[in-house]
């Protein structure tokens, strides 16, 4: 009997433990769960890839042991009935905190214009909004999050120059009219919940300058 398909239940989920990024980061596996965004079974996997089904089903089953592959219903083919499976999410990221103190930490690069500190900022973002996502998640709740992109060009520093100056004053006006202090007078939490605002601009890698 055929189930209807299912979905992966997220479009894109963190990878926080070693022993589960461990189980994921091998290049078959990586190419199962490439294969697993539609429901699939092992043996239609096996024949996409050319290799035989026993060592497909065996990564198979260890991906579903960590969480990665779950199952999607079964299948009739010929005179069997075949398990298909689906991964867990559309795509995966993995948590900054696997790194323990190896971590980049923003606050510990003087430059604030380097890309490094940008990286390690960028991974404050990445380690906040997964500590607030498993917590909105416990509660039931959906994260608000606001974000906005924009690609443009520069025809000079001194163009670059007055650009920086003219958000730095914009979002700074923006943020004394619309919000309220994150701490107040006496050194206490002001009222509401926090919120954090990154900004960055930075230059777009000259391999995909003309790509998007």
């Amino acid at each position: 009997m055929e189930m209807p398909a299912i979905e992966p239940e997220r479009e894109v989920a963190t990878i926080s433990s070693p022993g589960r990024a461990s189980a994921l980061l091998h290049p078959l596996r990586l190419r199962v769960m490439s294969l697993a965004r539609r429901p699939v079974s092992a043996a239609e996997m096996a024949r996409t890839l050319g290799l035989p089904r026993q060592r497909v089903n065996y990564h198979v089953r260890a991906l579903e042991r960590a969480g990665l592959l779950r199952p999607a219903g079964r299948q009739r083919r010929r005179n069997m009935v075949e398990q298909r499976y689906v991964a867990a999410a559309r795509s995966f990221v993995l948590s900054p905190d696997l790194l323990g103190p190896l971590g980049a930490d923003w606050r510990d690069i003087p430059d604030t214009a380097s890309a490094d500190y940008l990286l390690a900022l960028s991974e404050q973002v990445r380690r906040d909004l997964e500590l607030a996502s498993s917590e909105a998640s416990a509660e039931g709740k959906r994260l608000a999050t606001l974000s906005l992109k924009s690609q443009f060009r520069f025809e000079s520093p001194a163009q670059r120059a007055e650009f920086a100056a003219a958000v730095r004053d914009a979002v700074v006006g923006v943020i004394a009219r619309h919000s309220s202090p994150s701490r107040l007078e006496n050194g206490r939490p002001g009222r509401g919940r926090p919120y954090r605002l990154v900004l960055a601009c930075y230059p777009v890698p000259a391999s995909e300058a003309g790509e998007r």
